[in-house]
Parts: structure tokens; C-alpha cells; sequence
């Protein structure tokens, strides 16, 4: 029986898990989208909706275990500055979920994970009037 045993385990065993996630959730949070397999961003979205609730909390404590988490300190530092004020008034859902179809080697379904107020720099177009 497979009680109380939320999660999946992607076919890897768990220091390989824990790492990927752990470096999915650091790219996540430095470049606001990134693109992955279904199943991957369901189990990054888990955890990149806690460490945004643990920069809204901003005290030390919460700091410290995102920093546990998180692999770089200055996306920690992106997470309790300007993350934190973006989703202040929001009760949750923090990321979204974008299926794009199926990779054309193994035909695994894909998708896009982003966070909800993230804005395409459009820096190369200009308008010539």
C-alpha cells in the first residue's frame, strides 16, 4: 500500500531527485520561466510555491531555509526582494503550467513552468517609425 506517500519519483533515485529539483527550482526562480517534462514541473511547481510563501514571510528564519534549499544566494536574494512584493497579495498559486506537446525524441509531453506575473523582455524589437 502506498499511503500518505505523496510525490513522485521520476525513475531516479533520491540524492539524484532531490538535486534536480533542487536546481530546477534555483532556474525557476533566476529566470521566472524554464521548460520541462509534465511530471517535472508538477513537482517543481510544489516546491517553488513554498520557497515564494517562505520569501513572504521574510524573517530570518525563513531566509535561512530557503538558502538551505536554494543554490544561490543571490537568487535567494531576488526571492525576498522583488518576488516577495510581486506576490504579496496573492494567496498561492504562484506558478503556471503550459503543456506544449511532445518532445520529438521520446515523445515525452513538455510544458513551459512560469510564474504568474512573468513578462517577456521584448528588448531586441524596436519600431522604426
Amino acid at each position: 500500500m502506498r499511503h500518505r506517500k505523496a510525490g513522485r519519483k521520476l525513475n531516479r533515485t533520491t540524492a539524484h531527485r532531490k538535486a534536480m529539483l533542487r536546481n530546477m527550482v534555483t532556474s525557476l526562480l533566476e529566470h521566472e520561466r524554464i521548460v520541462t517534462t509534465v511530471p517535472k514541473a508538477k513537482e517543481a511547481r510544489r516546491v517553488a510555491d513554498k520557497m515564494i510563501t517562505l520569501g513572504k514571510r521574510g524573517d530570518l528564519h525563513a531566509r535561512r531555509q530557503a538558502l538551505a534549499y536554494i543554490r544561490s544566494d543571490e537568487v535567494v536574494n531576488k526571492l525576498f526582494n522583488e518576488l516577495s512584493e510581486q506576490y504579496m497579495d496573492r494567496q498561492g498559486g504562484y506558478t503556471r503550467i503550459i503543456r506544449t506537446g511532445t518532445r520529438a525524441g521520446d515523445a515525452a509531453p513538455m510544458a513551459i513552468i512560469e510564474l504568474v506575473n512573468y513578462q517577456e523582455s521584448l528588448e531586441g524589437e524596436t519600431s522604426d517609425d
